[in-house]
C-alpha cells in the first residue's frame, strides 16, 4: 500500500490528539483541509476558518505566498515553518514543483541557512548528540519518538558544502538531505532521522557568537573521536537495527576511514564520496551519448584530490573495469590535481586513498599545464574554490577535444569552478557541461543551452527507496554504477540536443522510481534483501513510495 497521511475520525481516543494538539502535530495536521465531519469529531470546530480547502488549493496558496518573497533564505524559512506545521502539505508543495523548491530546501540556499543557523533557529528537528554525552548516546537516541527509523543522515559539521566548519549549524544538511529522500523518491518521512554529532568546532567566529547553538569547544580528534563514532554506530544498531546510515559533510581525513571501517559491517554509505561519484558517472554516461565515445576511451583530470575526487575517480575506474579495462590501467586514466600540483608518485604528501591515483609523471605545477600535458577528455572540479576553470583551461580543453566534458561540481554556486556561461562561451558552445549547483540557460549565437545540475539527488534518494523496499543489509559500489546507468538512460535525445545530460528535475520522482527499481533488482540478485523477491519489483517500489495525500482525498 502506498504510504500516505491518514487520520481516522470515527472514535477519537486518548492516544490520538484532538483540538489544538492535533493542529500542532505536523504528521497529522491538515489545517484548513479538515472536513466538517473531522472538525466535529476531533474538537476542531471554531479553531479553523469555516471554509474547507483541498490540498490542491492549499498548495496554490503557498505557491503564491512564496513566489511573492524576494529572498531565498526567507523562502527557506517559510518552507521550514511549513514542515514543522503540516508535513503532508510540505511534501505536496515540494513534489508539485521540485525544480523550483529543491534549490530552496537544499543547495544552494541551505548553505546560507547553515551559516546563519543560530540566528534563524525556529523549532528543533532531529537529534543532537554532543561529545559531552558520550556513554549515553543510546539513551539520547531513544528520546526520538519514532521507533522504526530506517535512514539516518549524520554530519559532524566540519565540511559543510564548500563552506567549511559550521559546527552544530551543519544540522541543516541532514534535514535537507532527508527532505529530498521523501520529496524526490518517496521515502516515507516518518522513517527518517537527521543527526548532528557535535564534537566542537574550530570556527572561532562561531565560538565567539553568542547565538551559536553548539558546544563551545574546539574539535576533538584521534582516538576519542573514533570511539565516539563507534559508540554512535553501536547505539544506532541497538535502537534501529534496520537503519541505513548516510555520512554527510565530514572532513576528508575522517570521511574515508569511517566509510572503510563500517561499509562491510552495516548498511551505510557516504554521499559525498559515493553519491557524488554516482551522479558524476551518470553525467559521463550521458555525455558519451553526445560525443559517441566509449568510457574506456576517456581520460579525466580532477581539480581537487579529496574524498569526493578519489570517490569519483574510483567509481569511474570500477565502471571502466566492468567493461574490460584492467583496474590499475583504469585508475591511470583518472588524474588528480590539488594545491601542490599534479598527484605524481614522487610526492611524499599523499594519503593512502590518494596514492592509487598517483601518476608516474614529472611534477606539474599549474592546472592548465596539466590539461595540456595529459590531454584529458573531461575535467571535474571538486575543489570548493571558485573560478579555477578559467578561460585558459576551457580553451585548452576545447583545443584538445571536439566535445570537452566540463563538470564544475563544487557547491554552493559561489564555489563553482566556472559558470555555465563561461564554459559554453569559451568553448564556442562545444562543452558538455554540468555543475553542482544550478545555472540558468545560456544563449550563444542564437543557440540555447540548458546546463545540467550534477546533483546527488538523482542518486541517494533512489538508493534509499530501494534499500527501504528491500530491507537491504548493505550498500555496495555496484549500486552506484547501476544507479548512474539508470539515470543516464532516462535523458531523452531532445534534452541532449540542448546540452542537458540529466533528467529534468521536474520529473525527479519518476526518475527516482526507475533508478530504485534497477537497484532493487540488483539487491535481490545479490541476496542482500531481507524480504521475499516479488514478481513485479516495479510494483513493490511504487507501493513503498510515500505520496502526500490526505486520507479523504486518497480515492
Amino acid at each position: 500500500m502506498t504510504a500516505r497521511a491518514s487520520i481516522q475520525i470515527e472514535v477519537p481516543t486518548t492516544e490520538h490528539p484532538t483540538g489544538r494538539s492535533l493542529l500542532r502535530n505536523p504528521r497529522l495536521n491538515k489545517g484548513t483541509a479538515f472536513s466538517e465531519a473531522e472538525r466535529g469529531a476531533l474538537g476542531l470546530e471554531g479553531l479553523l476558518p469555516p471554509a474547507v480547502s483541498t490540498i490542491a488549493l492549499q498548495v496554490a496558496r503557498l505557491h503564491e505566498e512564496i513566489a511573492a518573497l524576494d529572498d531565498d533564505l526567507q523562502k527557506y524559512l517559510v518552507l521550514s515553518d511549513l514542515q514543522t506545521r503540516n508535513e503532508t502539505l510540505y511534501y505536496a508543495l515540494l513534489m508539485s514543483d521540485p525544480a523550483t523548491y529543491m534549490p530552496l530546501v537544499y543547495t544552494p540556499t541551505v548553505g546560507e541557512a547553515c551559516q546563519k543557523f543560530g540566528h534563524i533557529f525556529r523549532a528543533p528537528r532531529g537529534i543532537y548528540l554532543p561529545i559531552s554525552a558520550r556513554g549515553r548516546l543510546k539513551e539520547l537516541l531513544a528520546n526520538w519518538p519514532e521507533k522504526d527509523v530506517r535512514f539516518i543522515v549524520v554530519t559532524d559539521g566540519e565540511r559543510i558544502l564548500g563552506l567549511g566548519d559550521l559546527g552544530a549549524g551543519g544540522m541543516g544538511i541532514p534535514i535537507g538531505k532527508l527532505t529530498l529522500y521523501t520529496a524526490c523518491a518517496g521515502v516515507p518521512p516518518q522513517h527518517c532521522l537527521p543527526v548532528v554529532l557535535d564534537v566542537g568546532t574550530n570556527n572561532h567566529e562561531l565560538l565567539e557568537d553568542p547565538l551559536y547553538l553548539g558546544l563551545r569547544r574546539e574539535r576533538i580528534r584521534g582516538a576519542e573521536y573514533a570511539a565516539f563514532i563507534d559508540e554512535f554506530v553501536d547505539a544506532v544498531q541497538a535502537c534501529y537495527p534496520r537503519c541505513c546510515i548516510q555520512w554527510e559533510d565530514f572532513a576528508n581525513f575522517n570521511a574515508v576511514p569511517i566509510l572503510e571501517r563500517y561499509r562491510d559491517r552495516i548498511c551505510t554509505f557516504n554521499d559525498d564520496i559515493q553519491g557524488t561519484a554516482g551522479v558524476a558517472l551518470a553525467g559521463i554516461y550521458a555525455a558519451l551519448r553526445i560525443s559517441g565515445q566509449r568510457l574506456s576511451e576517456q581520460r579525466f583530470l580532477f581539480l581537487g584530490a579529496g574524498s569526493a575526487a578519489t570517490g569519483i575517480a574510483e567509481l569511474i575506474s570500477l565502471a571502466m573495469a566492468s567493461e574490460g579495462t584492467e583496474l590499475t590501467a583504469a585508475r591511470g586514466r583518472n588524474a588528480l590535481f590539488d594545491v601542490n600540483g599534479l598527484l605524481v608518485k614522487s610526492r611524499t604528501d599523499l594519503t593512502h586513498f590518494q596514492q592509487r591515483f598517483a601518476l608516474d609523471h614529472a611534477p606539474v605545477a599549474t592546472f592548465v599545464e596539466a590539461v595540456k600535458a595529459l590531454r584529458p577528455t573531461g575535467i571535474i572540479g571538486v575543489s570548493t574554490t571558485p573560478n579555477l576553470f578559467d578561460q585558459q583551461v576551457i580553451e585548452a580543453m576545447a583545443e584538445i577535444n571536439e566535445r570537452p566534458i566540463v563538470f564544475p561540481y563544487s557547491n554552493p554556486t559561489s564555489r563553482s569552478e566556472c559558470t555555465a556561461a563561461e564554459a559554453y562561451g569559451w568553448s564556442q558552445g562545444r562543452a558538455v557541461f554540468a555543475s553542482g549547483s544550478p545555472f540558468p540557460p545560456v544563449e550563444i549565437d542564437g543557440r540555447r543551452f540548458v546546463p545540467g545540475q550534477g546533483n546527488n539527488v538523482y542518486i541517494f534518494p533512489a538508493i534509499g527507496l530501494a534499500v527501504f523496499a528491500t530491507d537491504a543489509t548493505r550498500v555496495t559500489e555496484d549500486m552506484f554504477i547501476i544507479a548512474a546507468k539508470a539515470v543516464a538512460e532516462q535523458v531523452g535525445e531532445e534534452h541532449l540536443a540542448t546540452g542537458l545530460i540529466y533528467p529534468p528535475q521536474s520529473r525527479i520522482l519518476e526518475a527516482s522510481l526507475h533508478v530504485a527499481e534497477r537497484i532493487a533488482a540488483y539487491i535481490f540478485d545479490q541476496g542482500l534483501a531481507k524480504v521475499p523477491r516479488p514478481n513485479d519489483i516495479g510494483a513493490l517500489i511504487s507501493a513503498c513510495a510515500y505520496r502526500p495525500i490526505y486520507s479523504d482525498e486518497a480515492g
